[in-house]
């Protein structure tokens, strides 16, 4: 029996993915590495940022991006989500009905939380209910933060559902013993058999 639902953020209440991988493919144009929105998109939806980096500069010669290049992007980001940032498609509206506890399990610092659910309309479901593997160094697919977010809002992991829009994130619930639904509205393929669903409405009815 379901008493708690942990959501994912990026990708998930918010249609964040997209400004990301616009802004870190403009970001890396300034230094001279160039890769895509589309590339991004597809090889490293819901990885820590650091990892992101990490691989790219495997696979680029003369990868010299500045110590502040972090701090340079998410200021960058901050702006684009102040201007641009929505909402998922329903999300809002499934909120509002949702009677059990509910909480955000993300990749990104509490800060990029916190912005995309104000500027969204969001953060009044969730108050201070939010917990970034930021906070306790421990990224998707680790298990930990999920494990983390179930104990602090008192349940089981057992009882608690994920929903995630990231094939590492459903990885890490699995690894936890968390039931997941994949938010897939772009019915991408990930290599784990679970429940998906399109739009938040489905949510609804499966929490019935």
């Amino acid at each position: 029996m379901i008493k708690c639902v942990i959501f994912d953020n990026d990708g998930t209440l918010v249609d964040s993915e997209p400004l990301g991988h616009r802004c870190m493919e403009k970001q890396l144009a300034k230094y001279g590495i160039h890769e895509t929105e589309e590339r991004m998109a597809k090889d490293f939806r819901g990885w820590k940022l650091n990892n992101i980096l990490v691989q790219l500069a495997k696979e680029h010669k003369n990868f010299d991006l500045p110590d502040n290049f972090i701090p340079e992007y998410r200021a960058e980001l901050d702006i684009m989500f102040e201007a641009e940032l929505k909402a998922m498609p329903g999300v809002a509206e499934a909120l509002e009905k949702i009677k059990l506890p509910i909480c955000v399990a993300s990749s990104g610092p509490i800060a990029k939380i916190e912005t995309a659910l104000r500027v969204t309309g969001l953060k009044k479901h969730f108050g201070d209910r939010l917990f970034s593997a930021y906070e306790i160094n421990a990224w998707k697919p680790d298990p930990k933060l999920f494990l983390v977010a179930a104990k602090e809002m008192g349940f089981k992991p057992e009882e608690c559902l994920v929903i995630e829009d990231s094939e590492v994130g459903v990885q890490a619930a699995l690894a936890a013993g968390i039931q997941v639904i994949h938010y897939n509205p772009e019915n991408i393929k990930i290599p784990f058999k679970v429940k998906s669903i399109s739009h938040f409405q489905e949510l609804l009815h499966i929490l019935k």
